[in-house]
């Protein structure tokens, strides 16, 4: 196995929502993670987010030595650089900014770089996967869209509806990301999105993280790497190569507390299943050949074995991000075109 060449490679983990400690950053560390897009809020309003972003500088001072935070792309090359994990903030709803555009600026000041407009349900501003009727990007979503392409935050659709994932890529007049997801083609799972939505991503300039959360993949815990990279392949042909990369959604040592909360919020008083079905109530098991970070040169070797370059590997395990943040995480009046 070639690891001397996944040692080299910039590795982007587009994201995950670990229990963070020492161990985890341990791990990110070993198994070559240049960057990773963490997820530090999922319903958690103003007052809370900046708990979380506290809670992370104490993370930054007290394991000073692995990980490091990430305030632009150059951050990501100087923690390859270093030999360090690059941490990059995100949210998975827009509870962050509850009902006020000037928080898209503040959040922005505050290094969260990338924001999902909805978690499953709808919200303030787009409609969730979840919801029977998609009623698209609203009023306020498209005004916050226009924020966020100002100030240079990432606009994610991961747990958005159809209509609302292909109205956002219109009104962004900046490419938007999908953070962690796969094709439904490959899987049904309201969470996964179809070759439309994926072909519109790809010819604006977006960019798929694939995800190797098991209730995404085909078999589930028993997806192959094989697989696997059969889904990777097929995807690039579809919409580039250049226009994917990872995303694993990986939730270490997370209670199944912390899935109620990801799943419930504050908005019911029970268990909602995801998916619909009560073998879902739990964390899934782990999928064989990834069952943390340690494992993310399997990933490279299975790239690898499929036929695809050691050009093109490079760009799906972290250039691809790197290339897409270089312009996304500027400043609208700050770029250089």
């Amino acid at each position: 196995m070639n690891n001397a060449l996944h040692k080299e490679l910039v590795v982007i983990d587009g994201l995950q929502y670990s229990n963070w400690n020492r161990a985890i950053f341990e791990q990110l560390h070993q198994g070559g993670v240049t960057m990773v897009h963490a997820t530090i809020v999922y319903h958690e309003q103003i007052r809370e987010t900046l708990m979380r972003i506290a809670e992370w500088n104490r993370h930054f001072e007290m394991n000073s030595d692995l990980i490091m935070p990430i305030r632009s792309t150059a951050d990501i090359r100087l923690a390859k650089q270093l030999g360090k994990v690059g941490i990059m903030f995100g949210a998975q709803n827009c509870s962050p900014i509850e009902d006020d555009i000037g928080m898209v600026e503040v959040m922005r000041e505050l290094n969260l770089m990338i924001m999902q407009l909805t978690y499953n349900n709808q919200s303030l501003l787009a409609c969730g996967c979840y919801e029977a009727e998609d009623s698209g990007v609203t009023r306020f979503g498209k005004q916050v869209i226009r924020e966020m392409n100002r100030v240079g935050m990432v606009v994610d659709m991961s747990h958005s509806a159809e209509r609302s994932t292909l109205e956002a890529i219109e009104i962004s007049e900046r490419p938007i990301i999908i953070s962690h997801a796969n094709p439904l083609s490959f899987h049904e799972a309201k969470r996964n999105k179809s070759d439309k939505v994926l072909r519109a991503l790809g010819e604006s300039g977006g960019l798929l993280g694939f995800s190797l959360y098991p209730f995404h993949l085909k078999n589930g815990p028993d997806c192959t790497l094989d697989e696997f990279c059969d889904m990777v392949a097929s995807t690039a042909d579809l919409m580039d190569i250049d226009r994917i990369g990872i995303g694993t959604d990986l939730c270490q040592e997370q209670p199944t507390a912390v899935l109620e909360w990801m799943r419930n919020g504050r908005w019911s008083k029970e268990m909602d299943y995801g998916e619909g079905s009560k073998s879902n109530a739990d964390w899934p098991r782990p999928l064989e050949w990834f069952r943390d970070s340690r494992d993310f040169p399997n990933l490279t070797h299975g790239l690898l074995k499929r036929g695809f370059s050691e050009k093109d590997v490079a760009k799906i395990m972290g250039l691809n991000w790197l290339h897409f943040l270089d312009d996304a995480l500027q400043p609208m009046t700050q770029r250089t075109h």
